[in-house]
C-alpha cells in the first residue's frame, strides 16, 4: 500500500512538473529560443495567407468596440507578437477602408507559467511603437496582458474572444500518457515513439492526443463568440504510419545521444527509461475528423506546410554543409527541449548532451522534411454551451 501511494505521488509530481517546464528556453542568450526559432518563424510566415483571410472574414461581421485576441502558446522572442500584430493591423486598416471606426484591442498572451514573460513585457514599448509607425498615431488603444496557464484548461470567460491564434503548440500534450507514468507500458532507451514502439505505446500516445485536442476544442468553443475565428498550426504527419522518419528521426537521434551518456556512466539507465516526451504528431486526417466530431467549429481552410531539413539553419538562400547544419539544428532543438531535459536529467549534462547530439546529426546522412498542419475555423452559432 505504501509503495502504491508513493507511485501515485510520483505520477502526480511528474504531471505537475510538466505543466511548468514545457516551455522554451528564455532570455536572449546564444542558446535561447529567441535566437533559435527560425523554423517557427518560417511556419508563421507560411500561415499568413490563411490567417489574413480569416481576419478579413471576421471584419465582415459586427465587431465590438474592443476586439479580444488571444495567442495561445505565445512563448517569448521575436515570434511572440508576429501574428497578433498582423491581426490587429488587418482589422484596423480594413475598418478604415470600409469607413467604420476601428476598434480598440485586448491582446491576451498565454503560455505556461514557466514562460519568459519578463522578456515579453520588456519588448512591449518597442511593440507599441512599431504598431503606431505602421498604422498611424490614431491606432488603438491596445491593451496587452499575460494569461499564464495551460490551454488544456479554461482560460477566459465564456464568449469573451473574437479571435484565437496558436502556432506550433498543440503537438505538446498536457502530460505524458498515463500508461507510461504508471509504468504499465515501458519505452526502454527511447524518449518518444520510434520504429520499435509497441502498438500499446503508439495507442497510448494517440489516445492522449485525442483527449487533449478534443478538450482544447471544447474549451475554445466556450470562450470564442459565435462567428469568432480560430487559426492554429501544429506539427503533424501527412501519412497514416504513426512512426515515420519525419516525426521520429530527431527524437531517435536525441535518444541515441542520451544512450551514449548512459553507457559512459554520465546518466543512470533508470533516469533515461523514466523520461518520455509529452509530445505527439497526429495524422492530418485524424485532426480533421476530431474537429468534425467535436462539432463546435466549421473548417474554413486547411493547409499542410512543409519546411526543408535545414530550415532552422538556412534563410532559404544559403545552404550550409552538414556540420554547420547539425550545429544550428542542435541549437534550435536545445532551445525547445532544454527546460524539460534539464529538469529531469540535471542542468550539468546539457552541454555534453547537445554536443553529442550535434555530432550524431553531423555523422548521419538522413534528412527529413518538417511537416505542420494549418487550420482555420469559425465558431458555429449554435450549441454555444454544449
Amino acid at each position: 500500500m505504501k509503495e502504491e501511494k508513493e507511485e501515485i505521488k510520483e505520477s502526480m509530481a511528474i504531471v505537475g512538473v510538466q505543466q511548468h517546464v514545457i516551455c522554451m528556453k528564455g532570455g536572449v542568450g546564444e542558446e535561447s529560443y529567441a535566437l533559435n526559432s527560425k523554423s517557427q518563424t518560417a511556419l508563421l510566415s507560411k500561415s499568413m495567407t490563411l490567417l489574413e483571410q480569416a481576419v478579413l472574414d471576421l471584419c465582415c461581421t459586427t465587431l465590438p468596440e474592443s476586439v479580444a485576441i488571444a495567442d495561445l502558446g505565445c512563448s517569448s522572442g521575436p515570434n511572440t507578437f508576429f501574428a497578433v500584430s498582423k491581426i490587429m493591423t488587418i482589422i484596423y486598416k480594413r475598418c478604415r477602408q470600409l469607413g467604420r471606426s476601428p476598434p480598440g484591442f485586448w491582446v491576451f498572451l498565454n503560455d505556461l507559467p514557466g514562460n519568459d514573460f519578463n522578456s515579453v513585457f520588456k519588448s512591449l514599448p518597442a511593440f507599441h511603437e512599431k504598431m503606431r509607425e505602421e498604422n498611424g498615431e490614431e491606432f488603438g488603444p491596445c491593451y496587452v496582458s499575460a494569461v499564464p496557464g495551460s490551454f488544456y484548461h479554461k482560460l477566459f470567460p465564456s464568449s469573451r474572444l473574437q479571435f484565437v491564434h496558436s502556432s506550433c503548440s498543440l503537438h505538446w500534450l498536457s502530460q505524458v500518457p498515463p500508461e507510461l507514468i504508471d509504468k504499465k507500458i515501458t519505452n526502454k532507451g527511447k524518449i518518444y515513439l520510434s520504429k520499435t514502439s509497441s502498438p500499446a505505446l503508439i495507442n497510448a500516445y494517440a489516445s492522449q492526443f485525442q483527449r487533449d485536442f478534443s478538450l482544447f476544442l471544447k474549451l475554445r468553443a466556450e470562450e470564442i463568440v459565435p462567428g469568432g475565428r480560430m487559426v492554429f498550426s501544429l506539427k503533424a504527419r501527412r501519412i497514416a504510419d504513426p512512426v515515420p522518419d519525419e516525426s521520429c528521426l530527431l527524437w531517435d537521434l536525441l535518444a541515441q545521444a542520451l544512450q551514449e551518456l548512459v553507457s559512459e556512466g554520465v546518466i543512470a539507465e533508470e533516469k533515461l527509461d523514466s523520461y518520455n516526451a509529452p509530445y505527439y504528431e497526429a495524422y492530418t486526417e485524424d485532426i480533421r475528423r476530431e474537429i468534425e466530431k467535436e462539432g463546435s467549429f466549421s473548417m474554413d481552410g486547411v493547409e499542410i506546410m512543409v519546411l526543408p531539413w535545414d530550415s532552422s539553419a538556412s534563410d532559404g538562400v544559403i545552404k550550409y554543409d552538414r556540420t554547420t547544419t547539425a550545429h544550428k539544428l542542435s541549437k534550435s532543438i536545445r532551445a525547445v527541449q532544454e527546460p524539460m531535459l534539464a529538469t529531469h536529467f540535471g542542468p550539468d549534462i546539457m552541454d555534453p548532451l547537445f554536443l553529442r547530439f550535434m555530432q550524431i546529426i553531423a555523422a548521419d546522412s538522413r534528412e527529413v522534411e518538417h511537416v505542420a498542419l494549418l487550420v482555420s475555423l469559425t465558431r458555429k452559432a449554435e450549441d454555444i454551451y454544449k
